[in-house]
């Protein structure tokens, strides 16, 4: 053994020389964990990829259950003044069979994302179809509205924190395309909504259980502050005096934990001819 070869340690045992980094061979790194190489990538065998996620063994006795897509809620409500009844197809299937003007169907959960609404008549033909988004966990109204050529769809978030506190909650929205602006008054002369105008939907406000007469009106009167929630009404006010504003009204049992809504719909070609549909959420 030449001295380029070996050398004596202190404890004069030999060992081999390794060479340096760089000249070819494996180098010892006393840090590091020894590890077997993979071949590159088309030299067969396994080839770690690190954006590849490896599946995952479970243990025995424990149960795997795959992630679902998310899913989201949707129905449907016919408010296209003037026209027969409507079939909804949600992508390539059915999702509401003959709605009649002023009907409104259940809740059916899709997932969550974009999907095609499509609105025919009894004869097959197309009103409209168009792309909405759905969002994962938000339940959704999809309208059929008027327009000035014919119809739209107009999506309804539903979602309503829950009133607690044994509250119920209510809100009002108008869909009447023939109506101004209107307030939404009790008749103890509180506004509890100003100027709601044609495809705006109001926020949810929280309501004490109890019976509620609801008018529908032109005036200019101050809304309530935004804020402030719907106290009970003395039921003396109830049917007593109703202003001469007045374009429709409507009563309402409030129950705690039921979410309301009501609408207002065309209910003729002249100005301000209208009707109400309520909506209960329980």
């Amino acid at each position: 053994m030449d001295e380029q070869d070996a050398r004596y340690d202190p404890a004069g045992e030999p060992v081999t020389l390794l060479p340096n980094p760089g000249e070819g061979g494996p180098v010892y790194d006393p840090g590091a964990e020894p590890v077997v190489p993979l071949p590159n990538p088309g030299e067969g065998g396994p080839v770690y990829d690190p954006g590849t996620l490896l599946p995952v063994c479970p243990q025995p006795g424990i149960v795997v259950t795959p992630v679902r897509p998310r899913a989201a809620s949707v129905r449907f409500l016919h408010a296209g003044y003037g026209y027969g009844p409507f079939r909804m197809r949600l992508d390539n299937a059915a999702a509401a069979g003959w709605l009649g003007y002023g009907q409104i169907s259940g809740y059916q959960r899709i997932t969550a994302g974009y999907h095609t609404v499509t609105v025919t008549g009894r004869d097959g033909y197309i009103y409209i179809q168009k792309t909405l988004p759905f969002s994962a966990g938000t339940p959704v109204t999809v309208a059929v509205v008027n327009t000035a050529g014919g119809l739209d769809l107009l999506e309804i978030t539903d979602a309503c924190c829950p009133a607690g506190n044994g509250l119920g909650s209510f809100r009002a929205g108008n869909l009447a395309r023939n109506s101004g602006p209107v307030d939404v008054l009790l008749p103890d002369g509180r506004t509890v909504y100003a100027d709601v105008r044609f495809k705006e939907i109001t926020p949810f406000k929280r309501i004490r259980p109890g019976r509620y007469q609801f008018l529908f009106s032109d005036t200019d009167l101050t809304p309530m502050p935004a804020w402030l929630d719907i106290e009970t009404l003395d039921s003396a006010f109830i049917g007593a005096y109703i202003p001469p504003e007045t374009l429709a009204e409507t009563t309402l049992e409030v129950r705690a934990g039921v979410h309301y809504t009501v609408y207002l719909l065309q209910d003729g070609t002249q100005r301000n001819v209208v009707r109400t549909l309520t909506v209960a959420d329980y």
